[in-house]
């Protein structure tokens, strides 16, 4: 018989010489805190023992919260984990080592599991990388099935909320095989869980900041930006989301002045400007950056910037002339 993606990982873990850790990135959003627990679950149905989630930096989104709260999930912030070490492995969930958004714990990251692209060899024992896929939830429900392991109700609620919000109710870089898991787990589902979660979306706090941002936005033809304080990865995103929604606006670079350099986040919806290669654009010969075909990020360490550099200017030189490349090349053809 056919070993599956979870024997495999798992035979690999029993080896594992002192603790498990699952790290999603580093502000984990709703897909990434739904895939952590369900392969918390499945692991833990197979005897993996002394695991754990962990992960970097803080959760401010109010939704992500209130998944935390509402699921019981066992995740643990780094610098809490104070078991936390070198003997230890990990396996990434919804991230790859390399990203900008995830920090290199000391652990031996053994495994990966991820929709995002492909960050390519990075020394893994196991992978399960599916970049077609629109959402990490995605993958652990498929593991379910595949293992005809029945989700609990509170986990395929988890997974199902998961791909809802990665995939922007199957609008954004959805996949069949997305819309699949998402009607399978949607039948055995407390759908109540899902209407409580889409009414935490934002916070009081968050209408403040949004407000600040919002009126920093400037366009040029479909190309909006906005500048926010320093917030984290979910909410300059979750704010992109927001002014893409806007009439006449294709593409949204978001961004952020943090204390160590700039984070980027881009969304897309236009057939010419594909997000992940618009951020590989800004970011070329500065920082790095990737995604999907409609939401992207970026990051610019503060020690290649130039100081002489007006830095809206430069965003938005950049994303203008790729804009026009992209355009002028289509127009070409």
């Amino acid at each position: 018989m056919n070993q599956t993606k979870l024997d495999k990982l798992v035979d690999i873990l029993k080896d594992a010489p002192d603790e498990v850790f699952i790290q999603p990135h580093n502000v984990p959003d709703p897909d990434a805190i739904a895939s952590s627990l369900g392969l918390y679950y499945l692991l833990s149905q197979r005897g993996i023992q002394k695991l754990a989630i962990v992960y970097d930096q803080e959760i401010e989104k109010a939704n992500s919260l209130r998944m935390l709260e509402m699921f019981k999930v066992p995740i643990i912030h780094a610098s809490k984990a104070l078991t936390l070490g070198t003997e230890d492995w990990a396996v990434l969930i919804d991230t790859q080592k390399g990203n900008a958004n995830t920090t290199d714990l000391p652990t031996d990251e053994v495994a990966a599991i991820d929709h995002h692209e492909y960050k390519g060899d990075m020394g893994y024992r196991f992978m399960d990388i599916r970049p077609n896929v629109g959402s990490c939830s995605a993958i652990i429900a498929d593991w379910f099935f595949e293992n005809n392991i029945d989700p609990p109700r509170i986990i395929a609620t988890a997974l199902l909320y998961g791909i809802f919000m990665d995939t922007d109710n199957l609008t954004r870089g959805a996949s069949d095989f997305d819309i699949n898991m998402f009607y399978r787990l949607y039948s055995i589902s407390d759908i109540d869980m899902i209407v409580e979660l889409k009414g935490n979306e934002l916070s009081i706090s968050d209408l403040d900041l949004y407000a600040e941002a919002f009126k920093t936005v400037e366009t040029y033809d479909e190309l909006a930006f906005l500048r926010l304080k320093n917030v984290n990865d979910s909410l300059l995103g979750a704010a992109g989301d927001i002014v893409i929604s806007v009439s006449g606006i294709e593409i949204v670079i978001a961004y952020a002045v943090r204390e160590n350099g700039i984070k980027l986040s881009v969304r897309s919806t236009s057939e010419k400007v594909k997000a992940n290669n618009l951020v590989r654009y800004l970011v070329e010969g500065f920082g790095v950056g990737g995604g999907h075909d409609n939401m992207a990020g970026g990051f610019i360490p503060k020690e290649n910037l130039k100081t002489s550099r007006l830095l809206d200017t430069f965003i938005k030189h950049r994303a203008i002339a790729f804009y026009e490349k992209c355009h002028n090349l289509s127009d070409d053809k």
